[in-house]
């Protein structure tokens, strides 16, 4: 009797949570119709409707109640903890007083935008076998009355906006393969178009699939990458692109997924499509004999309608470097000699900036806005970059700037039409690729690894790369100004009328610079560095500026240069900040960050040499990821030098193994053996007793003095 009571009041209890939360996003949404035209609206800044706020993804906002002289009074408003959700590198979307986000794997938020209450949350439930990938959601996006995500297992969710509740669902990909979803979908005329990555993990084959924004019918799909001739080509342009390639692709898959950047242009009903990188990374196994390998890191244009080939711009033919294009392309219209043009600003991993004609796909001007060695410069009667002899690795090693990180990444970079200026976050970096003994003939994935390079095993030092703020003019193709950001990588940017530039940053700090010098205006704490791009917002005359904060992302990998900022994903906070003038809420407690990795060890371990080099394969294919190159964590998950667990094969198999730890983001491998397992533990050990000699740091210095030579060598036409 007693349990009927108590579970009675408890169902009348949360049967009244639901109905306030309803109530309250009755209350604070008006909704207004988000469609064509809003989302094409530049003018009205009260909404941020999309991952770049409107179509032309510029990531500018007209609202100037926070300028440079207002900006001092900024304060924080509210904030909203999030300790369940791994990974906030998202950017959110604001839609008539209510902020929408995705975090972790995908699990949408709604939030109260101005209170901070949380309203409702849907979890799609991923797949734990695609947890592995360890990425999370990037955006979202909205359309009359609907939240659509992409989740990292495949699939395409639509969301009810006002209810949470499940709209329909699709799967993009197919059963079993590499493919996973972290970018963020783009809606326009009905449809809403989504891409994928994996092509880093193995065999696939790009492409981007548009779909009923209101059925989740599929409407069209284009692939990045020719298939297997004898199978028929899909369309001309793939007949086309398979004339650019050698040997058999599409038994590697071909890679040139669209993982991050796509951008609807409504002026000529096109989407353009920016493509990743080959898989593998070394054309010399992918295509033998080179070729410019059609549509790997290019810009694409569609017709947004049919998903019928325009024109294309390829910033890198036969990429070997991991060079995709797949960054943000901004749409603005940009005086050149002395015209208006509509152009395309594209900021790539490659190291140049592109300034490209929309309506037929011509290159106007390229510049470097970062230390480059691969190639010279962009000769701008072909189009195509003049490559510095020696830049590629076939069968031996190479040291280029910028690496695989690229001097701009997924982190998005802003263009405010007001000061006529890109701002983007930028990275010094250099990438070391080793191709030695790799041949069509005896590259083994398994072994040597999907990349067909080498796998790089060592820590990754402090010194190794370095970031900063940088402000471009596309029109003369100029540094304004740069200014230093803690670390090698750099949040996303917001621009607006005010005459302010906000970024987060990896130290922790949320700053405002003044969008004309780069002078520093105004920050802020987070209690933990961010990777997120801030957005800002109208509500009641009062304008706020919100970000998400949370240690995640793709520098988890960088071992040692990640982890010197100190923030630990399992001890930091991820939360929702949200800033307005004369705010006076203080920041929760936040935990200050950790020191160096307290090493723990067994004396009584003895370790297997033989173990060991099996173990850093096992390791290398399956954990760096997450738990860092050289088994340094970069502050996503833990250090496994630091950890008792895997001292003993019990506990360790239960984790690794039987997914004992899923709840925490954890995801079980089941198909590794104990003889891997056990490999790993041996691996483990002998990194957490490494220690290099002096003579092992210079014979390593050494090397890569000899790379660096070698390679300047090579350019001069002294060595072949």
């Amino acid at each position: 009797m007693m349990f009927s009571f108590v579970r009675s009041a408890s169902l009348r209890v949360f049967a009244a949570a639901v109905a306030l939360g309803a109530s309250l996003l009755s209350a604070a949404t008006a909704h207004a119709e988000v469609d064509q035209a809003a989302l094409a609206d530049e003018a009205d800044g009260r909404n941020w409707l999309a991952w770049g706020r409107t179509f032309s993804e510029q990531r500018f906002s007209p609202l100037a109640q926070i300028d440079r002289e207002s900006v001092k009074r900024l304060g924080l408003a509210w904030t909203l903890e999030l300790p369940d959700m791994w990974n906030v590198s998202t950017a959110p979307v604001a839609v008539d007083g209510v902020i929408y986000f995705a975090a972790g794997y995908s699990v949408v938020h709604a939030v109260d935008a101005r209170t901070g209450q949380l309203l409702w949350k849907y979890d799609p439930k991923c797949d734990p076998k695609k947890m592995r990938m360890a990425w999370g959601s990037r955006g979202i996006a909205f359309w009359k009355g609907k939240v659509y995500v992409g989740v990292q297992d495949g699939r395409l969710v639509a969301v009810d906006a006002k209810t949470g509740q499940l709209a329909w669902e699709t799967q993009t990909g197919e059963p079993g393969d590499n493919r996973y979803i972290t970018g963020a979908p783009r809606v326009f005329n009905g449809k809403v178009l989504i891409g994928h990555g994996g092509a880093d993990f193995g065999r696939v084959r790009g492409y981007v699939t548009a779909y009923d924004a209101e059925t989740g019918a599929q409407a069209w799909r284009w692939y990045t990458v020719p298939g297997d001739p004898a199978k028929g080509f899909e369309n001309p342009a793939m007949e086309m692109a398979a004339k650019t390639w050698n040997g058999e692709l599409w038994k590697q898959g071909g890679g040139g997924t669209v993982w991050n950047a796509m951008t609807y242009d409504p002026v000529f009903n096109r989407i353009y499509l920016g493509t990743g990188n080959g898989s593998p990374w070394n054309q010399s196994l992918r295509s033998p004999g080179g070729g410019d390998n059609l549509f790997l890191c290019s810009v694409v244009a569609l017709d947004a309608d049919t998903g019928e080939y325009v024109w294309h711009y390829q910033t890198t033919p036969g990429e070997t470097w991991d060079f995709n294009s797949s960054m943000d392309m901004v749409l603005a219209d940009v005086e050149v000699e002395g015209e208006p043009r509509k152009v395309v600003l594209h900021a790539p991993k490659n190291g140049f900036f592109y300034v490209i004609d929309r309506e037929n796909g011509k290159l106007i001007s390229a510049e470097k806005i970062a230390k480059v060695t691969w190639a010279e410069k962009v000769d701008l009667t072909t189009g195509r970059p003049v490559e510095v002899k020696g830049a590629r690795y076939d069968g031996t090693e190479s040291m280029i700037w910028p690496g695989p990180g690229g001097a701009h990444n997924w982190q998005p970079m802003s263009y405010s039409p007001d000061t006529g200026l890109a701002y983007i976050p930028a990275r010094e970096m250099a990438g070391y690729y080793d191709a030695r003994g790799i041949t069509p003939a005896t590259w083994d994935p398994l072994r040597e690894g999907p990349l067909g390079v080498h796998a790089f095993f060592d820590d990754i030092p402090k010194s190794a790369g370095s970031s900063s703020l940088l402000a471009w003019n596309p029109a003369t193709q100029k540094e304004i100004w740069r200014v230093p950001t803690p670390g090698a990588t750099g949040g996303g940017v917001l621009s607006t009328h005010g005459g302010l530039v906000f970024q987060g940053q990896a130290d922790g700090r949320f700053v405002a610079h003044d969008a004309s010098t780069g002078a520093e205006l105004w920050s802020h704490d987070l209690g933990v560095g961010t990777q997120a791009p801030p957005i800002t917002y109208e509500l009641d005359g009062k304008q706020y500026v919100a970000v998400l904060a949370g240690w995640a992302g793709g520098q988890m990998l960088m071992g040692t240069l990640s982890a010197q900022h100190g923030w630990v994903g399992r001890e930091h906070s991820r939360r929702l900040l949200v800033f307005a003038l004369d705010g006076k809420t203080a920041l929760p407690p936040s935990a200050a960050p950790s020191g160096e990795a307290k090493i723990v060890d067994d004396p009584a371990f003895i370790v297997d040499p033989q173990k060991v080099e099996y173990g850093r394969r096992v390791y290398g294919q399956n954990c760096t990821i997450c738990h860092g190159v050289a088994a340094v964590a970069g502050g996503y998950a833990p250090d496994l030098r630091a950890s008792p667990v895997p001292l003993t094969a019990e506990p360790f198999a239960a984790i690794v193994r039987d997914g004992a730890l899923q709840s925490r983001g954890m995801p079980p491998f089941a198909e590794l053996k104990d003889e891997d397992l056990e490999a790993v533990r041996h691996y483990l050990r002998e990194r957490a007793r490494y220690e290099p000699s002096t003579w092992e740091q210079v014979k390593t210095a050494f090397h890569f003095i000899v790379v660096m030579i070698k390679m300047q060598l090579a350019k001069w036409g002294w060595i072949g």
